[in-house]
């Protein structure tokens, strides 16, 4: 069966949310949703999120999963809020445990606060599937930029920039635009030589396969782009072109996130993402709050 995706670019955060529809049943799946949040107010907000329901609405789609392709360290996850509107079941890479047990030690949460995936309704392994109504969605793991790094592979996609059906691979933060490279490395659990050979297992894909991408940092002659296809990234790709060995690729990464300042929205996003886009539990005065660690990093 098909399915047509659809991708909303939250400019804010540099973030792109697809909505991936099996056509058949009218079924969908929303991947890598974005909650709006000011950093100097700590206010929460939902325009990004609720553009996502628009779209649901418009498309008369009911959501099944908010897929998340790892614990994203630059925007708060809106799964949670999606999911208390329409429902639908959240998922992650199956390395997520490692990840929420590195930042429950940081943060100090709450000593309930559980280190095994549970707060997904699925964790996922390399291989595993699930299905969107006739469609089905096959996990990649694709660690390196964290240890929970997932790839959600779709056969016989449709979009409207396109003339034929295609396949297509949410691809996370494993491979950026081709004028930007690659993901940083140097989070808790990151490794520069499994991202290389994470974006090999991409690259090593048919050449007309899309990859979606989650964020885009466009420079200022360029607009956003979506997806690249596996030839544009052979050819193109600034880190990871075509004839770069893993031992070079390493040494540009590890010199390059050396140099990187840590993302503005790191300590209040991975808060909620170990989390499954919930915000943290109320405190005793019925407020919620997020941790700020001094002299963490």
């Amino acid at each position: 069966m098909t399915a047509h995706i659809h991708s909303l670019f939250d400019a804010a955060t540099g973030t792109w949310t697809h909505v991936l529809a099996d056509l058949a049943t009218r079924r969908a799946a929303v991947i890598d949703p974005v909650l709006d949040f000011d950093a100097k107010s700590g206010r929460i907000a939902h325009r990004s999120a609720q553009a996502v329901l628009d779209l649901l609405d418009r498309e008369a789609l009911t959501l099944d999963w908010l897929l998340e392709t790892h614990a994203h360290a630059d925007h708060l996850s809106a799964a949670g809020w999606l999911k208390a509107q329409r429902g639908g079941r959240t998922a992650i890479g199956a390395g997520i445990g490692a990840v929420q047990a590195t930042f429950k030690r940081l943060f100090n949460l709450e000593p309930g606060f559980a280190t095994d995936g549970s707060q997904f309704d699925r964790v996922l392994d390399e291989g595993d599937a699930i299905e969107l109504g006739a469609s089905r969605i096959e996990a990649l793991a694709l660690h390196g930029h964290t240890p929970a790094d997932a790839g959600y592979r779709v056969r016989d996609c449709i979009a409207a920039d396109a003339a034929a059906p295609f396949d297509a691979v949410f691809i996370g933060d494993t491979l950026f635009a081709p004028d930007v490279g690659s993901a940083r490395c140097d989070f808790p659990g990151g490794d520069a030589r499994m991202l290389y050979r994470s974006a090999q297992r991409l690259l090593a894909l048919p050449a007309a396969t899309r990859l979606y991408l989650c964020h885009d940092y466009p420079p200022d002659d360029r607009a956003p782009q979506a997806w690249h296809s596996v030839a544009e990234q052979r050819a193109r790709n600034l880190h990871l072109h075509a004839g770069i060995d893993e031992a070079a690729f390493v040494q540009l990464r590890r010199a390059r996130d050396a140099t990187l300042d840590l993302p503005t929205l790191l300590l209040p996003s991975v808060q909620v993402n170990v989390r499954a886009g919930e915000l943290p539990p109320p405190e005793d005065d019925g407020r919620r709050y997020l941790k700020l660690p001094l002299d963490a990093f």
